[in-house]
């Protein structure tokens, strides 16, 4: 008898940048990664899309995106969670 061994889920943190496609959203996810040459930790900043079924994410919106199987081409995370609503503090 095998156990099957389940990955720890990966997820990102980003802000909602953009909501004018049906059901999807932009996010925006930054990042810190030290400079090859320099060693400098720098900001990188990456906008993932991602499918919002119920269209509830508006822009400002502090997200939690989880993978999920390829929706279109370039459309691969889903929301899984609205950590915090834009304009609350």
């Amino acid at each position: 008898m095998t156990t099957a061994i389940r990955k720890k889920p990966r997820y990102f943190y980003g802000k909602v940048v953009s909501n004018k496609m049906a059901k999807t959203v932009v996010v925006a996810v930054t990042r810190q990664v030290a400079h090859p040459l320099y060693g400098k930790i720098v900001r990188r900043v990456t906008k993932l899309m991602a499918h919002d079924e119920q269209n509830r994410c508006q822009v400002g919106d502090r997200v939690r995106l989880t993978p999920s199987r390829p929706l279109s081409k370039d459309k691969h995370w889903r929301v899984e969670e609205i950590l915090q609503k834009a304009g609350e503090a």
